[in-house]
Parts: structure tokens; C-alpha cells; sequence
């Protein structure tokens, strides 16, 4: 790996220690070189607090090393006044001698700007290294002010025999579980990684989830429930006080404490996902059940799915859903499968 890469991907390590805490900022790691010496890093942290790039330069011991580095940030520089001073400015102030950038910020208040205010003040500036690697650490951050929407990850488990659960005769909430304890865990540790967590009405009202991280360290997500008629029954586990919840329905919008309902004039993935938009979430994972997952599979509308294939068999029971792409990867994982599928044609 070459020099410059090398940097690069340290930045990327960085950048990820502000998973979930740096929202909606996006997340970047900040490395200054001197000598082929790493003499300062910093990472953005908390959002409303500094940026990778002020971390980094605070964390340099010898200031006047600064003139003769280079500092390696996985994203373009901002140009903009928000929460915090420019940091396309600090670097000037600093007279760094030269910036290596991962990828170019799509959002529209920075968009080039910081790397055009960098070479304007005389900075040579370097950009497109781990470029893909870079990208990827902030898909969430792209999707939502690219494509208007939350980056969207499908979820579910299935049989052997391709079924996601039993046929519910009695409208019990008994969860009939495929996979292992440990990829429970699994699947928690995932929630903690997504700003919402979408379910249909069905399955709140068969499965009566709670929907947080409780196996996990993490932040629970905003759990989204989509109720065109308010069936769930109020004392159901999906409102409690644990997260925050919204009910996208077609008959009231009332904002109570963690409980917010907002009214849909219709139930289409792209009204449903343009008031998550409104919401400002940048991400969700759908969990279910099988007709919401196949709706969003039908529309094409999705980035990432994950399937968990256990070691029963229900022989009878509701179908999986279907996709028509092959797996980009599979793992075992304690004695369960896990498929992971990327959505390169939506």
C-alpha cells in the first residue's frame, strides 16, 4: 500500500469512532504527516462540537511542524459557516503545505468549494485516494442529500425452507425465532449502527418487539411504525419511553413527548420515505414483516439487505421475500448463514 493510502486508510479507522454520535454530520478522520511521521489525528466527534481537522491540528504538539506538513482527511474540507468556523480556513491559517482528500462532499454547501479555496490560497491539494473506501464510511450521509432519502437496509431471517414465520392463527405475540441467540446479538449491534428502524403493522401487532439494542453498548434508533389505521393497541412494547417513535398514519398528526404521529394521504414507499426525510433521518433498517420488506424490494428502492438463514424448517408457514440479485457476500455465523446483498441498480 502506497504511502498516501496507507494515511488514508487511518483516516478511515478514525473516522468511525463517531458512529451515530457525529449526526447528521457525516463521519471523518483527520491525519497530519510531517516526515513520514504522524505528528497529530483527530476524528469529529459529537456534532455541533470540532471537526476532524480542528482535532487534528489541536493535537500537534510543536505548532511550527505544521508549515511543512500535510494533513490526510477522509472528506473535503468545509467551506461553509455552520455549527463551527470553516475548516478550509484553519488549514490556511495553519499554512499547511499540502491536503490529501478521500472524496469530494456532495452537499451543497461545500461541493468543491473547500478544495478550491485551498488551491486559491496557494495549498496543493490532492484529492480521489481510497476514494470508494471513503464514500462508503459516509453512504448514509450521500443517499440523504443526493437522493432526498434514508439510506435504506432490508433485514429479515428465513428458514431452511424459505419461510419468515408461521402462519399466526390465534394473533399470538409469541416470536417464533430462526436464528441463533448470537445473531440476535448480531442484529443488535446493527440497529445500533442506523438512525431509524422501520416496521409494519403486522408485525407489531404479532411479534410485540421492543425494537431497541438492549444486548448491545449502543443508541437505540427511532423506531418507525407504519399504522395507516392505528391498530397497534397503545400499551404495545413499540411505545414505550425507551426511544423516540413515529406512527406514519393516515389519521392524525399529534406530537405527544417520544411519540409522534404523522399523517400520510397515502401509504407509497416514496410518501413514507419522504416524511422520513422531513424527519431528517439519514438511515433506516427494515425489519418488517414480509409484505413491507417486499414492497420496498418491488419498488426497488433500497441500498443494502441482509438475510439470515437459521437451520430450522417450518415446512409451512409465510414466504421470505425474494430478491433477484445474487449475494455480494455470505459468512457463517454460529451455525446460522448471513447473506449480504448490494442494490447496484437502483
Amino acid at each position: 500500500m502506497e504511502k498516501d493510502q496507507l494515511y488514508m486508510q487511518r483516516c478511515v479507522e478514525l473516522a468511525k469512532l463517531g458512529n451515530r454520535s457525529a449526526y447528521p454530520n457525516p463521519l471523518v478522520g483527520a491525519v497530519i504527516v510531517h516526515n513520514d511521521h504522524i505528528i497529530g489525528e483527530g476524528y469529529h466527534q459529537k456534532y455541533g462540537e470540532a471537526h476532524a481537522e480542528v482535532n487534528a491540528i489541536n493535537s500537534v504538539k510543536n505548532k511550527s511542524l505544521l508549515k511543512e506538513s500535510t494533513i490526510y482527511v477522509s472528506l473535503e474540507p468545509c467551506a461553509h459557516f455552520g455549527k463551527t468556523p470553516p475548516c478550509a480556513d484553519l488549514i490556511i491559517k495553519n499554512q499547511l503545505k499540502s491536503v490529501v482528500i478521500g472524496c469530494i462532499d456532495t452537499y451543497s454547501e461545500v461541493s468543491g468549494k473547500g478544495i478550491e479555496r485551498l488551491k486559491k490560497s496557494g495549498i496543493e491539494v490532492k484529492f480521489g485516494i481510497l476514494e470508494e473506501e471513503c464514500r462508503a464510511l459516509n453512504k448514509r450521509f450521500f443517499t440523504f442529500h443526493e437522493k432526498k432519502r434514508p439510506y435504506i437496509i432490508l433485514k429479515w431471517a428465513e428458514t431452511k425452507d424459505g419461510f419468515i414465520d408461521k402462519i399466526r392463527k390465534d394473533n399470538t405475540s409469541k416470536i417464533n425465532w430462526i436464528t441463533q441467540p448470537e445473531t440476535k446479538t448480531l442484529v443488535h449491534q446493527w440497529r445500533s449502527e442506523e438512525h431509524g428502524i422501520l416496521i409494519g403493522c403486522n408485525t407489531a401487532l404479532n411479534d410485540n418487539p421492543t425494537l431497541t439494542v438492549r444486548n448491545v453498548e449502543g443508541i437505540n434508533p427511532i423506531r418507525i411504525l407504519l399504522d395507516e389505521n392505528l391498530k397497534v393497541n397503545k400499551e404495545a412494547s413499540i411505545f414505550n419511553s425507551e426511544s423516540e417513535t413515529i406512527i406514519l398514519n393516515s389519521l392524525r398528526n399529534e406530537e405527544k413527548g417520544h411519540l409522534k404521529h404523522i399523517q400520510l394521504s397515502d401509504f407509497s414507499i416514496g410518501s413514507i420515505l419522504n416524511a422520513l426525510y422531513k424527519k431528517n433521518i439519514q438511515s433506516i433498517i427494515v425489519e418488517g414483516g414480509a409484505k413491507t420488506i417486499q414492497n420496498f424490494i418491488d419498488e426497488n428502492i433500497w441500498d443494502e439487505a441482509r438475510v439470515l438463514l437459521g437451520k430450522i424448517e417450518f415446512n409451512e408457514g409465510l414466504k421470505a421475500p425474494k430478491l433477484s440479485c445474487l449475494p455480494k457476500q455470505k459468512t457463517d455465523f454460529f451455525g446460522d448463514k448471513i447473506f449480504f446483498y448490494q442494490n447496484n441498480n437502483k
